[in-house]
C-alpha cells in the first residue's frame, strides 16, 4: 500500500500508527497492496472551509472523505467483479485532530482511538459506503467495528 501522511493540523499524531491501520482496514478490504491512499490532518480552519465548499455545511467536521476512483472492495471499479481490484488511487481522507480530541473527551477515550475511528470511517466512504438510510448505516458502522476490533487484536499482538 502506498499511503502517504501529511500533518497541516499544528497537533501531534501517531503518523506511523495511523498508516499501519490504514494498510490494515485496506488488507481486510481486500484492496489491492499497489493502491494509493492520501491522509490529511487539518486546523479547524481549513476543515471549516472545506466543509462549507464541498459539504455546504457550517463549521469543522471530524473527517471528510474525497473519492478519486470508484474502487469497491474485492473488485476493481465499480461494476467490475474479477475478485481483485485493481491498483488505483483511492482518495484523500482528511481528518480534523482537533475536532476529534473534543470528540474523544466527550466519549471517555484518547485522541488517538477517536482518529482510529474516523480514519476508518473515511476510507469506508472511499470505499463507497454510505449511513444516509437505515441499512447502509448498519452495514457501514458494523463493518467499522469489525474493523477497528481486528486492528485492536493485530496492535495489542505486536
Amino acid at each position: 500500500m502506498s499511503i502517504e501522511l501529511n500533518n497541516e493540523s499544528g497537533v501531534g499524531v501517531d503518523e506511523e500508527s495511523l498508516a499501519a491501520l490504514a494498510a490494515h482496514v485496506l488488507g481486510e478490504m481486500g484492496i489491492n497492496p499497489l493502491a494509493e491512499l492520501s491522509i490529511v490532518m487539518v486546523d479547524e480552519d481549513a476543515m471549516t472551509q472545506l466543509h462549507e465548499k464541498w459539504m455546504g455545511e457550517p463549521g469543522p467536521t471530524d473527517v471528510l472523505a474525497f473519492p478519486m476512483d470508484e474502487l469497491r472492495p474485492g473488485g476493481g471499479a465499480r461494476g467490475e467483479s474479477d475478485g481483485a481490484a485493481d491498483p488505483a488511487l483511492l482518495g484523500d481522507v482528511v481528518l480534523c485532530p482537533h475536532v476529534a480530541a473534543r470528540q474523544a473527551a466527550e466519549a471517555g477515550h484518547g485522541t488517538a482511538d477517536e482518529l482510529e475511528l474516523l480514519c476508518t470511517h473515511g476510507i469506508l466512504h472511499l470505499l463507497g459506503y454510505d449511513h444516509a438510510e437505515p441499512e447502509e448505516h448498519k452495514e457501514m458502522f458494523g463493518l467499522q467495528a469489525r474493523l477497528l476490533e481486528s486492528w485492536q487484536e493485530v496492535r495489542n499482538s505486536r
